[in-house]
This record gives C-alpha cells, structure tokens and sequence, in this order.
C-alpha cells in the first residue's frame, strides 16, 4: 500500500483512528533537507503507523517576516518522505486549519518569552495553536522535533504536558553542514559568500561552550565568548541575542552546571529531556542552552548547543 497524501482533518483523523499502534508524527512545514528526514526516519523506525505533515503555518509569521517567500518544494517533499517510509502526509491547505471564524488561540507563558518570543511577538501563539491542532487531528503516540529550534521545543514540550496531551515528544540531534552550520530552510536564501559566513553562528557556539569546558560557571563569561567570535565575522549584519538559559524552562541563566561526569560535554546532539532528567539524577545541575540569532543578508538564522 502507497503513502497517501491527505488534505483534510477529518480524513487525517479517520486514517490515525484505523491506523496500527503505535503511531509518529513528524511535523514540519515542508522544504525538507536531512534535518526533516531524520525526524522522518526515527518515527518510522520507533511506529508501527508513520505519518508527517507539511503545513507552511502562517499563523507563527509575523508582519514583514517570509511566508509568502518560505521554500515549498512539494512534490519533491512528498518524494523524500516516500522515501523515509511514510504511511501518510497530512498536507491541509491554511483554510483547512483556519477556517472562517476560527478564533481560538493558545498563549504560551513564560517558557516563550525571550528569545525568539521577544524578536517575533506571536510567533510561538502561532506555533502552540498549531501544534495543538495537529496533535488532535492525528493523536500520535511520539511525534518528533529537532533541537536546532530549541525555544519551540521547550514550548511545545510545556504545552504537551499542562494541557495533558500525552505526547512522547521526541527531541531530534540537530544536523548540520561539514562547517557545523545547522541545516534549515532558510539556508537556501544565502548567497554562496553568505553562506560560507554564516558558519560562523556554530563556531561562536563552540566558542562559548570551550570557556564551559575550561572552567567557566559564569553566563556572562560564556556569552562574551560567543560575541567575540560572531563580532569578528564582518558579514554578520546584526546579532538578535545570544543568550543562555536553562534547558527546559528557557529561564535565563547566571551560572552554569559543571560537565557531568562522563558526559560528552556540551553536545549539541543531546536531548535536552534526558539530558535534564540525567544531570538531576547525577545531582549535577540543570543543563543550560547556550543560543545564538543573527542575521546575514537579511536572512535570520538560529542555533543552540546544551551544557550540562
């Protein structure tokens, strides 16, 4: 039996209904690279019922921002997941998820207001709201996210467990480039020049997390690390934050847990559940992410590494 590719909630919903258990649900919103493709793969390894969907959410964009320019490459997105072993692609249009008089919104709190909730004011309403939505279209068993959006995923983790979903979110290792770049969409938008700059957003990470490795506890030290080496970068237009906070609540950090150990220090593949769950049982200190925003040539890009 073929994928099918599916458009509407109510038929997503009578295909999850008659599906073996247990079932995977890889979001995404489509221009899918090896990042996506590991989320794909896991899910299908982990279920007996594989499913994704592609939904370019204009909810989770703000004014001026790039929905209407966002990479869509459906055709060959739906080749890709084929490919991963999917059963099913949930791919609705926008009026499929907002309908006419939809009106029913969910407000993340605390764990969404730095970072990118401070740069995109709504963006994670939008995010919540839809990944709510999805979850009870398909009600998946796991569904699977990478750590690359490392804000997203602590919001989504916190909407999964007050509004008591019962999700098994799985955090994927964010994947990336030779350079280190973390693979995104938006790469795509890079000339060659900036994107052999942009590699310097993994090399500020790794700056920051060798003063970790050295001995530093302090944030600020840490932080001034990472600008250092984004500030020597003359293609980098603007730095959005740099900033370090804790792992699950996205509370910012003053000072940092020591290496567990025999840990692989400060991992940017790590889990950042386990790894919490891990340096609790160890008595070690809740892990930190130490992340980055800047901007090239108008294109924002994000990336995290966890310590801890």
């Amino acid at each position: 039996m073929g994928m099918e590719v599916i458009a509407t909630c109510a038929e997503m919903a009578a295909f999850c209904r008659r599906a073996r258990r247990p079932l995977g649900l890889a979001p995404t919103m489509g221009a899918l690279h090896r990042g996506h493709l590991s989320l794909a793969r896991r899910a299908r390894a982990d279920n007996a019922t594989m499913t994704a969907s592609i939904f370019v959410n204009p909810a989770q964009f703000g004014p001026g921002e790039d929905f209407a320019r966002y990479p869509r490459a459906f055709e060959q997105d739906l080749e890709r997941l084929a490919g991963a072993g999917a059963d099913a692609v949930f791919a609705p249009p926008a009026a499929e998820i907002y309908p006419a008089g939809f009106d029913t919104w969910i407000e993340p709190g605390a764990v969404a207001e730095g970072m990118e909730g401070a740069v995109r004011p709504g963006h994670f309403r939008g995010v919540a709201t839809v990944v709510a939505k999805l979850f009870a279209v398909a009600r998946p068993d796991c569904a699977y996210f990478g750590q690359k959006d490392g804000q997203q995923l602590a919001v989504i983790r916190k909407l999964n467990a007050d509004l008591n979903l019962g999700v098994n979110i799985i955090a994927m290792p964010t994947i990336r480039e030779a350079d280190g770049l973390a693979l995104s969409s938006r790469n795509a938008y890079l000339t060659p020049a900036q994107r052999a700059a942009a590699a310097v957003i993994y090399r500020a990470l790794g700056a920051g997390r060798a003063r970790w490795q050295q001995g530093a506890r302090d944030a600020e030290e840490v932080r001034a690390a990472a600008a250092a080496t984004l500030g020597a970068e003359p293609m980098l237009e603007a730095v959005d934050y740099i900033s370090i906070v804790d792992a699950e609540t996205m509370a910012p950090a003053a000072k940092l847990p020591a290496p567990a150990a025999g840990s692989a220090d400060g991992v940017d593949a790590v889990d950042a559940v386990n790894a919490i769950d891990a340096a609790n049982d160890a008595g070690g200190g809740r892990p930190v992410m130490l992340a980055v925003a800047a901007r090239l040539g108008g294109v924002r890009l994000i990336d995290n590494v966890i310590l801890g």
